[in-house]
């Protein structure tokens, strides 16, 4: 087993937990495209996902299977993102097509770190541009774009935002202004470079923050819906997702990010 950072371990980890829970329930691929309910195609395609998430959670932990994995999870998040969520702008840009383009962006950026780490000889000669210093630019750029909307959706929204701040906080409108200026604030130092890791790991505090004091609270005192439950599940993989663009300013287990001085990591490819 090769870690290369906490939030490669957490994401990882976190694929493994969905796609288990996918193969119990087959309609949770929610979480990663806009499917609904019901239905053998959509039953078949919900657990097709979930093995997806499965193999490659455990693949980004098994040492020799850690490039493959990252190859196959990125591929698999950009069709995602490509096919069930890109075509939703036809109708506009009202919050549930921009909400999932911003999920499905996040879940990218992700991967797509982890295959910059860990691109191998053959990905660094035929994919240049999504490897090593490129494809994390690409990934980190991507995440920035993404979380901009969250806070958007904050001020739409205000009045949502601030009921779901605990109650034993004051100023409920408050937070929500600032929660929703803190992502956008995030994602624009991101993209400008200023104090990007900074933004980063605040940005995934944030997210980890949420499911801490909204959601969790909220598990113990009574029972969830199941669009409640989606949204657990969301901020979940959202928060693990930001944990890895986070830890992508910071060499992987103190090993340069150059993949040509990274002799540790190509072997585990």
């Amino acid at each position: 087993m090769r870690i290369a950072s906490p939030g490669h371990a957490v994401f990882a980890a976190t694929m493994i937990a969905i796609g288990i829970l996918g193969l119990f329930k087959a309609n949770l691929t929610t979480v990663f495209q806009p499917l609904s309910e019901g239905g053998r195609a959509n039953q078949a395609l919900a657990l097709v996902c979930a093995i997806i998430c499965v193999a490659c959670g455990v693949g980004l932990l098994w040492g020799s299977k850690a490039l493959p994995a990252a190859r196959v999870l990125l591929l698999y998040l950009l069709f995602c993102l490509l096919v069930f969520r890109v075509p939703g702008l036809l109708r506009g840009l009202p919050v549930d097509v921009y909400w999932s383009l911003s999920h499905g962006g996040v879940l990218v950026a992700a991967a797509w770190v982890l295959y910059a780490w860990f691109a191998g000889a053959w990905d660094r000669e035929h994919a240049r541009f999504a490897t090593g210093d490129n494809g994390l630019r690409i990934a980190r750029a991507l995440y920035g774009v993404a979380i901009i909307p969250f806070g958007i959706a904050h001020f739409q929204y205000l009045e949502h935002t601030a009921s779901m701040v605990p109650s034993w906080l004051p100023g409920h409108v408050g937070w929500a202004y600032f929660t929703g200026a803190a992502f956008i604030a995030a994602g624009v130092a991101i993209l400008i470079g200023v104090w990007p890791r900074l933004a980063a790991v605040l940005s995934a505090f944030e997210m980890g923050l949420f499911l801490a004091l909204v959601w969790i609270p909220a598990m113990a005192k009574r029972s969830l819906n199941s669009f409640e439950w989606g949204e657990v599940l969301t901020t979940w993989v959202l928060a693990a997702c930001a944990w890895v663009v986070a830890d992508s300013y910071r060499p992987p287990n103190g090993v340069p990010l150059d993949q040509r001085e990274r002799p540790a990591l190509e072997q585990t490819a």
